[in-house]
């Protein structure tokens, strides 16, 4: 900050996964090494968030051989693995296909409930932020408006940014359910 003091609580456990990690392709650093980096877990722990997160059968590829996606769920896992009270995500989707990105904010919601964590994510998908979110800031070299994704919507300041009438063409429903519209993974099921 640029003033004022940051006082953070003794022993809040933070996760981060961020916008880029730059690792070297060449260096031997397989999955299985890169999460015990963060500390030694437990292995119950360990086993349960590589399975969990769908890594398990990537815990011998290397870093630097992993699609994007893969990336991303090796450093979620990561950032798991030390049971974090708040999840930080910096725009955590970029570079991903849409299939990809479904499938990681699918995987967070269920990983949110799981865990009990709170989440912090930095994005400009205004969809997903409006769509996903319990509370909205809106940034603009300061914080221009703040609140539910409604009243942030409907808030002059995100209007005189975004064009009036984009609430209206925001994704503001948010549609909670137990069951999956992946498609492939029903066929996939199917098949097997």
């Amino acid at each position: 900050p640029t003033e004022g003091v940051v006082v953070r609580k003794a022993g809040v456990s933070i996760g981060y996964v961020p916008q880029r990690l730059a690792i070297d392709r060449i260096m031997p650093l397989t999955v299985a090494r890169w999460l015990r980096l963060s500390g030694t877990p437990q292995a119950v722990d360990y086993q349960r968030m590589v399975e969990r997160i769908g890594i398990a059968q990537l815990l011998g590829e290397q870093m630097g051989s992993l699609s994007g996606g893969e990336f991303q769920r090796a450093l979620l896992a990561q950032a798991l693995l030390t049971q974090p009270a708040l999840l930080v995500l910096d725009e955590p989707t970029q570079g991903l296909d849409q299939p990809a990105i479904a499938s990681f904010y699918r995987l967070i919601e269920a990983v949110r409930k799981e865990i009990g964590c709170a989440v912090l994510m930095v994005s400009h998908d205004l969809h997903v932020v409006m769509r996903s979110s319990d509370h909205v800031i809106c940034l603009n070299g300061h914080v221009c408006c703040e609140g539910p994704p409604t009243v942030v919507s409907a808030a002059p300041e995100y209007q005189a940014l975004f064009g009036f009438g984009a609430e209206g063409a925001l994704a503001l429903y948010r549609h909670e359910h137990d069951h999956s519209h992946d498609h492939a993974d029903e066929a996939d099921s199917r098949v097997g």
